[in-house]
């Protein structure tokens, strides 16, 4: 059996030297060390032997099979380091050719703008407050003076849970009440950022869901003339200096009384397209005097308080700054769309 053990382990080493590549190697591997070779087997008989020669043959076998296991894979790294040489000679690289750009990313065109809205505000004086985008029934409608069964509830296509009373904010309003609740009796002076949701009929100017940023002042004195000053102003910071706004009379159960704003649409420069519905105007937000009963919700006397609100939508001011044309493309994410900003 020693015998055999050295004619094993001559055969072996003779048989790598014949080697050339990985797959000899491997084929090398299996005939020398694998599961059916003949140095496998000899261990395989080991039980069957004197008991008195086993140790020495046992010994002699572990021996041959650590050699070639070590010839092994010294030959492994002499193939690894000969392929990496011959890769390096070959495979040239030349490094003076201009490397790929690498793609920037870019902030969302309602990131930017509403980005833009936080900075015009926050010169003005205005803090970002966070309320909930899941609201009760109370807050979305009740405390905003619109109890069930009013009429004006149609005016908000709601999305409701599957509990009662829980529903998807339909505007920013009611962070109205939460802020009120928290800061009365002291002035505000905040606007409310946060996406809303509406049971709507999706078209070019209108989405079942959208961002919407809330302002709110509350505190003595605040007269209707320091709303429409407000947002004039913010409308020359957002568009330029000769802009042109209109307030027009309209009806919001929280406010009294109520104006829509409306900017000259600068799609089609005031003549009428699909986005401004013909008129030349596109409306971008809803405002007004804080209703008396909405103040006394939230904690304030409406006999020594007085405050304005406004509604804006970001998606429309983006529509009108870049001149896009569907309110649809803010929610696609086109490559072609959005890499244009």
């Amino acid at each position: 059996m020693l015998e055999q053990l050295d004619i094993i382990e001559q055969a072996a080493l003779q048989g790598l030297q014949i080697v050339k590549d990985e797959a000899d190697l491997e084929q090398w591997r299996v005939a020398h060390l694998g599961r059916s070779s003949p140095l496998m087997q000899v261990f395989d008989r080991l039980g069957s032997l004197p008991k008195e020669e086993r140790p020495q043959i046992g010994k002699r076998a572990n021996q041959v099979k650590q050699l070639l296991e070590a010839k092994l894979a010294q030959m492994s790294e002499t193939l690894r380091q000969a392929a990496l040489a011959r890769a390096l000679q070959q495979e040239r690289l030349d490094v003076t050719l201009p490397g790929r750009p690498v793609a920037r990313g870019r902030l969302h065109p309602t990131t930017q703008i509403l980005r833009r809205i936080y900075s015009i505000f926050a010169e003005m004086g205005f803090q970002v407050y966070r309320s909930r985008e899941v609201e009760t029934d109370e807050y979305n409608f009740e405390l905003l003076n619109i109890p069930a069964h009013h009429p004006a509830r149609d005016m908000w296509d709601t999305f409701h849970t599957t509990t009662p009373g829980v529903l998807l904010r339909t505007h920013t309003s009611p962070g109205q009440i939460h802020v009120m609740r928290e800061r009365a009796p002291q002035p505000i002076r905040v606007i409310l950022p946060g996406m809303c949701y509406r049971y709507e009929q999706v078209s070019v100017r209108k989405d079942i869901q959208f961002n919407q940023v809330e302002g709110l002042a509350v505190g003595q004195r605040i007269t209707y003339g320091d709303l429409k000053g407000t947002l004039n102003d913010f409308a020359r910071r957002m568009f330029g200096e000769n802009v042109r706004t209109r307030f027009r009379a309209s009806y919001f159960p929280f406010t009294e009384p109520s104006a829509e704003m409306d900017i000259e649409c600068f799609l089609c420069n005031s003549k009428g397209c699909s986005v401004c519905s013909g008129s030349g105007w596109l409306e971008i937000l809803g405002c007004g005097m804080v209703h008396p009963t909405v103040l006394r919700n939230g904690g304030y006397d409406p006999e020594k308080y007085s405050g304005y609100a406004f509604g804006m939508g970001p998606e429309r001011i983006a529509m009108l700054r870049y001149r896009i044309e569907d309110i649809r493309f803010f929610w696609v994410n086109d490559m072609r769309f959005l890499e244009q900003f």
